[in-house]
């Protein structure tokens, strides 16, 4: 069993960037120090004749197969159009850049 103190939490929340009251620092020290029981928990239980997965149930991609059907011509999809411009919407520019 590790165990953090004030001062190893004090250094994380320094490399983090993040103020913390002393009373803080003794808070986080002991709910992260019973963190790191639970995770070497889940550690010991760990067998190797388990293999790791991702998730625990198996997924497949459900997909369909890419297949030419009939769709709007440019004309028809742009005919209710504010303004178009190429057989493309035309929007105004949001960038100053060419």
């Amino acid at each position: 069993m590790s165990h953090l103190s004030r001062e190893d939490v004090a250094h994380v929340a320094m490399l983090a960037r993040i103020e913390l009251e002393d009373h803080e620092l003794d808070v986080l020290a002991e709910q992260l120090d019973q963190i790191v029981d639970w995770v070497s928990q889940v550690g010991e239980v760990a067998s190797d004749d388990v293999p790791p997965m991702s998730h625990p149930l198996p997924l497949a991609n459900v997909t369909r197969p890419d297949e030419v059907r009939p769709s709007l011509s440019a004309e028809q999809a742009l005919a209710n159009a504010p303004a178009s411009q190429d057989d493309r919407f035309a929007v105004p520019r949001i960038l100053d850049e060419e």
